[in-house]
């Protein structure tokens, strides 16, 4: 059975549930079942809660939720090892490596000593995690980056990378969702939307789930922009992460 969280305050109206210091997967999932397990039966007066790799943070309405009455729900619900509520999905995202979307793609093969050709196959074999969201709207940081490509980011940031950008950098990847300078190295980019606020559902891959990138030839990511714009989902779903 694993230890007890340590739980913090942030403030007068947020407690923080700490369940590690690593980012490590069987950590992110006691996170994960404690969200999911507060969102199955919400105390009233919880107003949000945000996951992150080792962490939940619990926003909720002191005049509504007592801190007492809260740590107390949280313990109950962490004891003995819950698990998640659902399984998590496995999402498959095209990707193009090919020129221009490979901004970095030769300079990353320089600092890994391989070509070119090899760091795609080996960004594209591997299944990444969705730990957490952060930084800009949709941001997903990704681990399970293969450990041959784990460069550390730039000394200084490029200029700034297009929407949909896969890059990597400091041992992770992600998928950019907005255009702006970044000390990421770019590798491709996919013609999926992780994050489009028109949409009901305004982020469709959850934390915990799983991401793969399928390889696709410049006129495919072509096409799949274009249906993509049109308002189609290409990215494809499989029910579990294998």
């Amino acid at each position: 059975m694993s230890a007890p969280p340590r739980i913090l305050d942030a403030g007068e109206a947020a407690l923080v549930v700490e369940f590690g210091v690593a980012v490590d997967p069987a950590i992110n999932d006691r996170v994960l079942a404690l969200d999911d397990a507060l969102a199955a039966d919400k105390p009233a007066g919880i107003t949000e809660t945000v996951p992150t790799y080792r962490s939940l943070m619990i926003h909720y309405d002191p005049m509504v939720l007592d801190r007492g009455t809260l740590t107390r729900r949280v313990l109950d619900l962490t004891r003995g090892d819950p698990r998640r509520a659902a399984a998590p999905a496995l999402w498959v995202l095209p990707c193009c490596y090919e020129a221009p979307h490979g901004e970095d793609l030769e300079a990353v093969a320089e600092l890994v000593g391989q070509p070119p050709g090899t760091v795609a196959a080996l960004h594209a074999g591997a299944t990444y995690r969705v730990y957490m969201y952060g930084f800009a709207p949709g941001f997903a940081y990704l681990g399970g980056l293969p450990e041959a490509l784990a460069v550390p980011r730039r000394p200084s940031p490029r200029p700034p990378h297009p929407t949909n950008a896969v890059m990597i950098g400091g041992g992770l990847a992600a998928v950019a969702t907005v255009p702006m300078p970044t000390g990421w190295y770019v590798l491709g980019a996919t013609p999926c939307r992780l994050y489009a606020p028109e949409r009901s559902e305004s982020f469709f891959v959850s934390p915990g789930d799983g991401i793969r990138f399928e390889p696709v030839d410049a006129a495919t990511f072509t096409e799949l922009a274009r249906r993509e714009a049109a308002g189609e989902r290409v990215a494809r779903r499989e029910e579990g992460i294998r």
